[in-house]
């Protein structure tokens, strides 16, 4: 398709500017002009139609299953967009006084009681922007704890499953890592964590359920471990969906945990964002957290900055709070049935969707899943990959899943269907990758020179990894 560049036509415009009748005013100031920008000249119904065009080529959770593992791309209701959009809302200045923004501190206020509710947690800070947001925050939080107490503990231990965002924000806040191997069964090694905790470990990061997909059997002698060396326990809550009304995450023996607001609580995840990573903390940390604080008092509620032990501001004033907001009506809207609702569903539907491919593709690790399950390319036949896999289920009208993540498993394929796909929509994305089985065992050359219906076919990945073309030229 053409970019909107090759359309234009000099002389061509898409409005009309009034008449310039003022005599002693130049419309431009000459500083300001430039006659060396090539813009776009074409007419209206040109660039509506090039842009609608575009348009049609988009993949999302409004035209179909986007099954990526580890990311929760469930459709978001539009009750939630409508709330967000509402005036009072959008129109409201950052800089406003409490007493004209009494209002949106009050969305902040009771969304922090419930995830609290759901999570066991004293309470939240919706700061973060994003879900790596959260997790620095809390890297940041365990820091202070410790300074605070007058202890100089430099490593922060992951498991091999972690999110890859987990190391980074370790090293930013100068501690360092070390990696907790799991056993074969997708479970922490306990024999090799004892090992390895002692009076130099501040805190152990622990996704979930992890990226596996599995809730961890040993959960709590994790936590006991690790807080019989006075260590703390970090919960990574991307992956929260799975257990939501179910299981609170405080019980199972977890300090402080981020969550993802564009994941579970279904808020817009494409595009690169804005997304929020709310950051909630135990009794004993909540004097850290960052400021400011939404509190209730006896005339009403404000925002508290004098906390002498938080780690400070993380973001320009409160965080992205229409996505907030969003999360705030989804957990009205459900109420506590349809949130525990959400999570059995979307265990449900990932392992109906595991029982139907377990048949055909290899399952490294077998056991009831959670939210999301990970297959390989072990058992496909005639050098059809993971990544061939991937293009080809596009022909069939999928967004493929997340592939070659965790990077433990070789040839990952991971899949989460979440809970708001139909049973047909499951059986109907399972008849498409056993039909991409059959095609591999007959035809090869057709699934590993896909996709073959897509704007875009195959390109050479090599290449364009290595000389990326970034902007058009004529």
């Amino acid at each position: 398709m053409p970019v909107i560049f090759e359309k234009s036509r000099c002389g061509r415009s898409a409005y009309a500017m009034p008449r310039w009748e003022l005599e002693d005013a130049d419309p431009i100031p000459a500083a300001l002009c430039n006659d060396g920008v090539d813009l776009v000249e074409a007419g209206e119904v040109d660039i509506v139609r090039h842009y609608t065009a575009l348009s049609r080529m988009n993949f999302g959770v409004d035209t179909g299953m986007y099954p990526l593992g580890s990311c929760t791309m469930k459709y978001n209701p539009k009750v939630n967009e409508r709330a967000a959009s509402l005036p009072g809302f959008t129109g409201l200045h950052p800089l406003a006084s409490a007493d004209l923004s009494q209002g949106a501190l009050e969305v902040l206020y009771e969304l922090s009681e419930y995830l609290s509710a759901i999570t066991g947690m004293r309470r939240f800070s919706f700061a973060p922007a994003a879900g790596a947001h959260g997790e620095l925050a809390g890297v940041m939080v365990i820091k202070k704890y410790f300074e605070k107490k007058g202890e100089r503990r430099g490593v922060i231990l992951i498991p091999d499953s972690a999110h890859g965002t987990n190391p980074a924000s370790v090293a930013m806040c100068g501690f360092e890592t070390r990696e907790v191997p799991s056993t074969a069964d997708g479970d922490v090694d306990m024999e090799k964590l004892r090992s390895m905790v002692d009076g130099n470990v501040a805190a152990m990061m622990l996704t979930s359920p992890n990226t596996l997909g599995l809730f961890d059997r040993n959960i709590a002698g994790i936590a006991r471990v690790l807080h019989e060396k006075g260590a703390l326990f970090y919960c990574d809550g991307a992956n929260l969906n799975a257990v939501l009304g179910v299981a609170k995450v405080r019980e199972m023996g977890f300090d402080l945990m981020h969550i993802n607001l564009h994941k579970t609580f279904s808020t817009p995840h494409g595009g690169g964002g804005p997304g929020s990573g709310p950051l909630g903390v135990s009794d004993g940390l909540e004097p850290f957290l960052p400021v400011p604080v939404v509190l209730k008092g006896k005339k009403g509620l404000y925002l508290e900055y004098d906390r002498p032990d938080s780690i400070g501001r993380i973001h320009s004033f409160y965080g992205n709070f229409l996505i907030a907001l969003r999360a705030y009506v989804y957990i009205r809207t459900l109420g506590p049935d349809g949130i525990r609702d959400v999570g059995e569903t979307a265990v449900l539907n990932a392992n109906y969707l595991m029982s139907l491919l377990r048949k055909e593709y290899n399952l490294p690790v077998d056991r009831i899943c959670k939210h999301e399950f990970v297959l390989n390319d072990k058992d496909v036949p005639n050098g059809v990959t993971t990544n061939d896999i991937a293009k080809r289920i596009l022909d069939y009208g999928f967004h493929a899943p997340t592939v070659y993540f965790p990077l433990l498993i070789p040839g990952a394929i991971m899949i989460e269907p979440t809970e708001t796909e139909t049973r047909e929509t499951l059986e109907a994305f399972a008849g498409a990758m056993i039909a991409i089985k059959r095609e591999a065992e007959s035809d090869p050359e057709t699934v590993k020179s896909a996709p073959h219906t897509t704007p875009v076919r195959k390109v050479d990945a090599v290449l364009a990894a290595r000389r990326p073309v970034l902007k058009w030229e004529p």
